[in-house]
């Protein structure tokens, strides 16, 4: 989709986005510059991940339902991004005043904070939920394999944001029972699963957006796309079974390795394939170009 066919809301969706992910980048500047902890509910990571994060998804939200038909379209990814927006703010709002962003209850200011992400993560699940329904019912002029892959990112943004919800639940409900430390240790060995599914919605639309620029036959890139969706959906069920077990992915058991690793090899080769087939479709859209040319020339002279 370019620039001028953009709708107003995606062009908004757009630029709000880009300033999100430029918070995410400033604070990641600011970690490197000072020197500041990478680990704890205090560190500046959490406004920049959720800067990159939210910024990234939001753009590729409003790119990726373009293929499709929405009702309330306009409403939906309005709802959507300004919930990304109270996210983003309220977490680095809270990194400033230096306090934890998520499940303080110390002052009624840090309760009401803590009510507010609660309640903009209630939001983005449902605007999710509504746009996964559209784009597996709703139609629009787009290719076979883009609407599988929009299908796919939807469920999978779906499981992110579940994910975050479970967080929230199962951090909310340990601290106030008086244990804050367990509520952020608790919370946080979903993360990896949270992260990994999240941006599956930009990860499967850019590919079919490679294979449908090459000359293959549809056949072929559909299963192309599901070699693709069949290896993050094993990268997605890996990480969720280390989550759920409190397996840390930094040593994860030689078994899960390798199976990770073997999905993402997949993933890779599957993009490098399309990548290869849209340089060998330029290639060829140039060569026919030139010689119409030389024969244009031939006829002249």
């Amino acid at each position: 989709m370019r620039w001028q066919q953009a709708r107003p809301v995606e062009r908004a969706a757009f630029i709000v986005g880009g300033v999100l992910f430029a918070s995410g980048l400033a604070h990641v500047v600011i970690l490197l510059v000072t020197g500041g902890s990478w680990l704890g509910p205090l560190s500046f990571r959490k406004p920049a991940t959720f800067g990159l994060s939210f910024g990234l998804t939001l753009a590729t939200v409003a790119w990726a339902t373009s293929f499709v038909t929405v009702k309330g379209r306009t409403l939906l990814l309005s709802l959507f991004g300004g919930a990304s927006v109270m996210e983003v703010v309220l977490v680095s709002l809270q990194a400033w005043r230096g306090v934890p962003s998520h499940f303080n209850f110390e002052t009624p200011f840090d309760s009401g904070v803590s009510m507010a992400l609660a309640a903009g993560g209630g939001v983005l699940v449902l605007t999710a939920v509504l746009f996964t329904i559209s784009a597996i019912t709703g139609a629009r002029a787009a290719s076979p394999t883009m609407r599988v892959a929009v299908r796919f990112g939807m469920v999978a943004l779906i499981v992110a944001l579940g994910t975050g919800a479970a967080m929230i639940a199962s951090g909310v409900a340990q601290a106030r029972s008086g244990d804050p430390q367990l509520a952020y240790t608790t919370a946080g060995a979903l993360k990896p699963l949270h992260a990994v599914a999240m941006h599956a919605i930009l990860v499967l639309p850019v590919l079919a957006w490679l294979l449908d620029r090459t000359r293959w036959a549809e056949r072929d890139r559909m299963r192309l796309l599901w070699a693709g969706i069949v290896a993050y959906s094993a990268l997605i069920v890996v990480v969720g079974v280390e989550s759920i077990t409190g397996v840390s992915p930094l040593q994860p058991p030689a078994a899960v390795a390798v199976a990770s690793v073997v999905a993402l090899v997949a993933l890779v080769a599957v993009g490098s394939v399309a990548l290869y087939g849209l340089v060998r479709a330029g290639a060829l859209t140039s060569g026919s170009t030139g010689t119409r040319s030389a024969r244009r020339v031939d006829r002249t002279a």
